[in-house]
């Protein structure tokens, strides 16, 4: 199931929220094993460069920040936010090099919605221009002029892909999730829920939300509910009822082989949200503790290097998310156009 030597490139990661990043400051951060230094200048442009200096590699993050420039604490070497050395101090007068040799790998960014998206290409050199990304960052549909109301992050002590699988699976709801706010009562139904492929994903299609929970009353009468999934570890669940919206943002990042970073957004037309976030914090990282517990006790049995198994149909989510990875990296391989494996059919299971 899970290959730790891929990490799928050429796709935009949830790097971090916004406010996170101030004006003249930087910040260091591991995402997909990799050292990235984050900043923002003094005129609120953020950026991102490989927090390694290409003369002796100390981290750029060990010396200062003047709000336009990295200077490296060891020699004095200057980077500007493109990653282009702009200065080497121990060069005397009258002797000549070309700066551009030394350029240090830059990321682009994607400022959206409250939220820092970083594209990590394939090509990891330090002596070429940042990629240019071929799709748009990830965006929450209807809030495109909104920042997030509330957010939570946490760290899954795992590989992306049991993550990913994890928070996608349905059948673990009424085990995992058993709570008198969310779902008190232990008897199984019969889910039938529609699919159709999106782009880089799939989309379980608008429905009606049989089960309620306390939390979804509050949001009005009659909640239909849409959740959307792509890669390369992105999810947007909609809940919609006459009066309301409220669409939850998750993102799954890998900061390394073994361990990942959820975040999970909220936003909505409820404009008490932000005053009840002492409140609904607490039950929101409840719920998503019981997720990481499980992922915890998880690699327990992991160390022994089992067979694992995917069934029909309540496995199906999980099949297509190795399906469309597996597709996306040979699509990248081969230069050419992504192919989505998935197939409009209806899913059936209990939960």
């Amino acid at each position: 199931m899970a290959d730790s030597a891929l990490f799928l490139r050429n796709l935009w990661y949830y790097a971090l929220p916004s406010k996170t990043l101030k004006p003249g400051k930087t910040l260091v951060k591991t995402l997909l094993g990799e050292p990235i230094l984050f900043g923002r200048t003094s005129d609120g442009q953020a950026f991102a460069i490989r927090d390694i200096c290409p003369h002796r590699a100390v981290p750029l993050s060990c010396g200062q920040f003047n709000g336009r420039e990295v200077t490296c604490g060891y020699h004095g070497w200057r980077f500007d936010q493109t990653g282009a050395c702009t200065a080497i101090p121990s060069l005397a007068e009258g002797q000549s090099l070309n700066l551009d040799l030394f350029r240090v790998k830059a990321y682009p960014l994607e400022e959206t919605q409250g939220n820092l998206w970083i594209y990590m290409a394939q090509d990891k050199g330090t002596d070429k221009a940042p990629a240019v990304p071929k799709m748009a960052a990830p965006t929450v549909p209807g809030f495109e002029d909104s920042t997030y109301q509330a957010i939570e992050v946490m760290h899954f002590p795992c590989y992306i892909d049991h993550a990913v699988v994890g928070l996608m699976d349905p059948a673990h709801v009424p085990y995992v999730h058993r709570a008198w706010w969310w779902r008190a009562d232990p008897k199984l139904s019969e889910e039938v829920k529609a699919f159709d492929p999106s782009p880089y994903g799939f989309t379980m299609r608008d429905h009606d939300l049989i089960r309620e929970t306390f939390f979804y009353r509050l949001l009005g009468k009659s909640p239909r509910v849409e959740i959307a999934f792509q890669l390369p570890g992105v999810r947007v669940e909609r809940v919609q009822t006459a009066t309301n919206t409220l669409s939850n943002l998750t993102t799954i990042t890998p900061l390394n082989d073994n361990e990942t970073e959820v975040t999970t957004l909220f936003y909505s037309t409820l404009p008490w949200i932000p005053l009840l976030k002492p409140i609904l914090s607490p039950f929101v990282r409840t719920f998503l503790n019981q997720d990481r517990d499980m992922v915890v006790k998880q690699q327990i049995g992991l160390q022994y290097d089992p067979s694992l198994m995917l069934i029909k149909d309540a496995d199906t989510q999980a099949r297509w998310y190795f399906q469309l990875k597996a597709e996306f990296a040979r699509a990248v391989e081969d230069g050419r156009e992504f192919a989505n494996p998935v197939k409009t059919q209806v899913l059936r299971w209990q939960s």
